[in-house]
């Protein structure tokens, strides 16, 4: 039905746009199907590696819970480089097929560490029969367990920055109906993603955590290899954009010239009098001149000592640019203090994936009288539940209401959908600490359930009480993290969209490295102090709810600073003077 309208609507598309094929919805089942078995085989591992590192490999709580967030961050980190190589040299289709490859292989050494008895530690007290005495992993254990995430961080570098946007390309962006398909493709993809979690975090975390370690991690590879058969069905029908040369070379230029031309003076009209040049064959939209980052207008300056070809272009690049290229670096220097906000946003969601698996492991996990015990990281399915359930309410019902009231693309602007995820975040944190003083609390002064030498009594409090802080982290995430991903990938030029969407998984890095880092200080400062380490082994023992209120107090800093970058933000192609090209330009004397 999208394709039908596409085509009998009045755009102006070019004649390059109207020799692809543009399939928009109709090829979505084969885009999102690889991309649920994608998800489904990645977080199946993922998703419980903190309760196997503690139990199968034997490591402290505070070792594990830095693995794990140093492991997501050098994850998310190496979407950029896998983005500059798709955008510069392989393209994205190709760069997908080879992630795929790569994280099948990492995700069966992962399995081979627990199907092979030599490949991990002993576990505690097998030997000796005394629970207490536990036996780390060797340098060769790790190393192979290392191995195998190495493989998983190539596949994840490759397959995150280029998901998003090759789905993206599936749709015609100069058509509404595609602008509309590519609105909902955002939500849909993020809706898949939060499902292939939830089926993750309650059959596969089962089976690993409650059958068998060794068939629970070898279906993950086997998803992902589905999901590589999935992907490659459509190699005919899909719309391949072509790498288009290193983007970084036109940003670097611009600054370079903008720095050796810094002692000229700028024209009075500069839309007027600098260089203006636009390649036929660039993918890149026209973009009318702003005033904001002014100094970097000077590398668009035509000095008499400038040459320009025949054509309009420039005879020396790293000498004259023109002011499409320096407006282009202007989108990306505009975004940059927006996505500093990520990182701190997100560490409070960071907790809600490590902490609170500990917190789940000291609270009372049955449901009702039964024997059954709920895993403690399947409780993080709550996240992805409130994130499933919302997505499809906020695009169907909520968005086309608040259009017709407000008359605005999408009903909210991107940025106010992001406050209103760091806000959330922010209540998240808060609701996290009082939880958290009321689990400690019942567990010092009311009788134990339970008893375990390394992590000290099991607190009565049911484990349910942890919900509304996952919802809240849920509905954080359904606004600020689908928000970030949208507005990354279309106020960057259209030629690093591939860099655009490892920009939001490299603020998901620095994330999780300033989580690790506000843990290890928070640990070393406090280890030693009288009321005891705040982040201690048994939590009944330490303070995590002063964590939670830091973290908060992190979070509303980070929401001040955020609405004062909103306010000054001018969003791509709005606010400015159009741009003639002018092929009789005279330098400026």
């Amino acid at each position: 039905m999208g394709e039908v309208m596409e085509k009998n609507e009045k755009s102006d598309t070019s004649e390059e746009d109207c020799k692809i094929n543009y399939r928009g919805w109709k090829i979505m089942p084969l885009v999102i199907g690889n991309e649920t078995f994608e998800k489904l085989g990645a977080v199946g591992t993922t998703s419980n590696l903190l309760v196997y590192l503690t139990t199968v490999f034997n490591m402290k709580r505070i070792t594990a819970a830095n693995t794990i967030t140093i492991y997501n961050g050098t994850t998310n980190l190496a979407t950029m480089a896998g983005a500059f190589l798709s955008d510069t040299y392989f393209g994205r289709f190709n760069t997908l097929c080879f992630g795929t490859i790569a994280s099948v292989m990492g995700l069966l050494l992962i399995d081979l560490t627990a199907a092979i008895k030599k490949l991990h530690p002993t576990h505690c007290g097998a030997i000796t029969g005394k629970s207490d005495l536990c036996k780390g992993p060797t340098s060769e254990q790790m190393a192979f367990l290392l191995a195998g995430f190495g493989l998983v961080v190539v596949g994840a570098g490759s397959i995150r920055p280029c998901n998003l946007a090759f789905g993206a390309d599936q749709f015609n962006p100069k058509t509404e109906s595609g602008k509309k398909g590519i609105n909902s493709f955002f939500n849909w993809y993020f809706f898949t993603f939060t499902f292939a979690k939830m089926v993750s975090l309650t059959f596969i975390v089962y089976v690993q955590s409650n059958i068998s370690w060794a068939l629970g991690l070898s279906i993950p590879p086997i998803l992902m290899l589905i999901s590589t058969l999935f992907f490659l069905v459509g190699y005919k029908y899909y719309v391949k954009v072509k790498a288009s040369g290193s983007p970084i070379t036109s940003l670097t230029q611009v600054i370079v010239v903008a720095f050796k031309k810094r002692r000229l003076e700028l024209p009075d009209q500069p839309w007027k009098s600098l260089y203006t040049y636009i390649p036929p064959k660039s993918i890149n939209s026209n973009l009318p001149y702003t005033d904001q980052f002014r100094f970097l207008n000077k590398a668009a300056i035509l000095t008499p000592e400038d040459q320009v070809n025949p054509d309009g272009s420039p005879s020396h690049p790293w000498r004259l640019c023109s002011l499409q290229q320096v407006e282009e670096v202007k989108c990306l220097m505009r975004v940059l203090p927006i996505w500093v906000t990520s990182m701190v946003y997100h560490v409070a969601i960071v907790q809600q994936q490590t902490y609170v698996v500990f917190q789940a492991l000291q609270s009372n996990r049955h449901i009702g009288n039964v024997k059954f015990e709920i895993p403690a990281a399947s409780y993080t399915v709550f996240t992805m539940l409130s994130m499933t359930l919302w997505i499809p309410l906020y695009d169907r019902i909520i968005v086309p209401n608040f259009q017709r009231v407000r008359r605005k693309e999408g009903g909210v602007t991107l940025l106010e959908r992001i406050g209103i995820g760091i806000f959330l975040s922010i209540l998240t944190s808060l609701v996290s600490g009082v939880v958290e003083n009321r689990r400690r609390t019942i567990a010092l002064t009311k009788p134990a359930i339970g008893f375990n030498t390394r992590r000290g009594a099991i607190s009565s409090m049911s484990a349910s009480l942890l919900i509304p802080q996952l919802l809240l982290a849920g509905l954080a995430e359904a606004f600020a993290a689908i928000g970030q991903v949208e507005f990354y990938y279309k106020q960057f030029p259209e030629n690093m969209r591939s860099i655009a969407g490892s920009l939001f998984f490299c603020g998901l890095a620095g994330s999780n490295y300033l989580s690790s880092f506000l843990i290890t200080i928070v640990h070393r400062t406090t280890e030693g102090s009288a009321k005891g380490n705040w982040l201690a082994e048994d939590l009944n023992k330490g303070r995590l709810d002063y964590f939670y209120y830091m973290v908060a107090g992190l979070g509303t800093i980070t929401l001040g600073y955020f609405l004062v970058c909103a306010k000054w933000y001018k969003y791509k192609g709005s606010g400015g003077i159009a741009i003639e090209v002018d092929m009789t330009q005279k330098p400026v004397v």
